[in-house]
């Protein structure tokens, strides 16, 4: 069967989980958990860091922080999204008009499937290693042999204090279990929202390819027909990629600025855990267990910044895709709308930090800039 849409059945399910995929008739119990359990759990995070203060090592501390962030950031992530339901609908029917409008072309269909494919790959890649991530946090704690009658404090995989007294093994176990399946479909939560962006980004490139091929297809002989009708499909093609870009500018945004934020310090946390247990006589097992947490906080971070730079690169291709055609062997009026489109498309599709700054490699490297010196302030620090 031919496909007829750019997100998966991954990425459906996923953000049908979060409470943010439209039309779904369980959404609003999905939210509902995730406005109930979230609160619960930074609340957890917050009782800790407020007994433990004055007495907890500063290891620990800072594990409560980039934990508490990382949660955080997902119930914000969700917030923005179900405010802005209304943009993200649009996208989605944007996407499917781009669809249909290539169902009559052999060369469209092959490179919005294309672009598609690559996003699976992309999806799948990343709930997997979410998913890896998590459990390699948590195997050791899940796995360790504790007696609840002998701890005074008994340990979970993240620091967090419970208001009540556990007093049976059973009980124990539960939460412990209760913790880990809800840190999995956080973790998913934060992955697929990452995912979806490089999706829609990966369209949007589609849809530039398949305007190029339009530029190239523009005739040369005395049919003037043809040539209106050919540069009349350019025109409509580059004005919708400049509204669904818009859109996913609108719809992240504010996302991309918390990310900056957030990642920055969470980068600067789970690096202060790692370079600090070197030596110590637990390194190899807290080592394995920030390690991946810190490769996807640095992951999300490189998507956002990679997404905004490749997005930008691929703008600038369809100013050179005019440029190259033979406009030349046109009439003057007709040249002019490829003289129009050229001069639209020296103003590039970029993605913004809360619009503010583009998102790029280079501010990818501010934040790892940033990151490191707030490390190197903490190690001086010690």
């Amino acid at each position: 069967m031919t496909r007829k849409t750019t997100p998966n059945y991954t990425l459906k399910f996923m953000l049908t989980l979060c409470g943010i995929w439209p039309g779904t008739s369980c959404i609003l119990f999905y939210r509902i958990f995730w406005i109930v359990s979230m609160p619960i759990t930074l609340f957890c995070h917050l009782r800790y860091f407020v007994t433990h203060v004055h007495s907890a090592e500063i290891l620990d501390l800072m594990d409560c922080l980039s934990s508490f962030l990382a949660y955080s950031k997902i119930i914000i992530k969700f917030f923005i999204f179900w405010l802005n339901q209304q943009k993200f609908v649009e996208i989605l029917t944007e996407m499917t008009e781009d669809w249909n409008d290539c169902a009559n072309s052999d060369i469209g269909m092959r490179e919005t499937i294309h672009k598609a494919k690559i996003s699976d790959r992309i999806t799948n890649a990343v709930i997997s290693l979410h998913t890896v991530t998590i459990i390699a946090y948590c195997i050791g704690i899940i796995l360790a042999d504790v007696d609840v009658t002998e701890t005074t404090e008994l340990p979970f995989s993240t620091k967090i204090d419970i208001p009540f007294d556990i007093k049976t093994q059973s009980m124990y176990r539960t939460l412990l279990i209760t913790e880990f399946l809800h840190m999995i479909l956080c973790a998913w939560a934060a992955g697929i929202t990452n995912s979806l962006l490089l999706t829609l980004v990966l369209h949007t490139a589609g849809q530039i390819e398949i305007m190029r091929y339009l530029i190239h297809l523009i005739p040369h002989n005395n049919e003037n027909k043809h040539k209106s009708i050919t540069a009349s499909k350019i025109i409509q093609k580059h004005q919708r990629i400049i509204n669904f870009s818009k859109n996913i500018e609108s719809l992240y945004s504010y996302i991309a600025l918390l990310q900056f934020v957030s990642n920055s310090i969470m980068i600067c946390s789970i690096g202060y855990l790692i370079v600090t247990a070197i030596g110590s006589p637990n390194a190899i097992k807290q080592i394995m267990k920030s390690f991946l947490f810190y490769t996807i906080t640095n992951l999300e971070a490189f998507i956002f910044c990679y997404a905004g730079e490749y997005l930008n690169n691929k703008s600038e291709e369809i100013g050179i895709a005019v440029y190259n055609c033979e406009w030349y062997n046109l009439k003057s009026e007709e040249s002019r709308v490829l003289l129009f489109i050229m001069l639209r498309s020296q103003k590039q599709l970029t993605l913004t930090v809360g619009k503010m700054t583009d998102l790029s490699l280079k501010t990818f490297t501010s934040i790892m800039n940033a990151s490191g010196s707030y490390l190197s302030v903490l190690l001086a620090m010690q």
